[in-house]
């Protein structure tokens, strides 16, 4: 299972892609590659938008997700900064729909507490832990990119216990 995780936001947008590697005796998680996309500053909100969805195209192109997985919509005390939000995470939707890619979406305390075993956890504990899961050297830069690894982590353990309940269902 390879799965493209979208941590959305107008500064940077942080991208992951992860595998599920169980070819051999040990199956793990592999990092396929992460980085942020970050428009100019000073572009105007449309100009941003449309490099984000270009970048994310060429991404699903590049890495051929099977599926995108993003942060589920959360509520935010700045309403403008929410509905900015909105806009990336519109057009993120949009790109891993134009690509005809499925999309899965998660709350923040499902990720954290995916990834770290507590929905509150600090940016640098979900940062450590995406380095350790997927044995990293170093906790992935930019920290939106760490994010995004989270995201992506989040949906395979989430596809892999649907999986398992399912096979036990039959």
């Amino acid at each position: 299972m390879r799965v493209c995780g979208i941590d959305c936001g107008t500064e940077t947008t942080g991208y992951g892609v992860v595998e599920w590697d169980d070819r051999d005796r040990n199956p793990h998680l592999v990092s396929l590659g992460s980085g942020g996309i970050c428009p100019p500053k000073k572009a105007l909100l449309p100009e941003r938008l449309s490099l984000i969805y270009t970048e994310l195209i060429a991404l699903f192109e590049r890495y051929q997700p099977e599926i995108v997985a993003v942060e589920e919509v959360f509520y935010s005390v700045n309403a403008r900064s929410a509905i900015r939000l909105g806009h990336v995470r519109g057009v993120a939707l949009l790109a891993a729909a134009t690509a005809g890619l499925p999309i899965a979406e998660y709350a923040p305390l499902t990720i954290k507490s995916t990834v770290t075993g507590y929905g509150m956890a600090a940016k640098n504990q979900v940062q450590f832990m995406v380095a350790r899961l997927l044995c990293l050297p170093s906790a992935p830069e930019p920290t939106d990119a760490a994010d995004a690894l989270a995201i992506a982590i989040c949906h395979i353990h989430h596809a892999q216990t649907l999986s398992l309940q399912e096979a036990r269902a039959v």
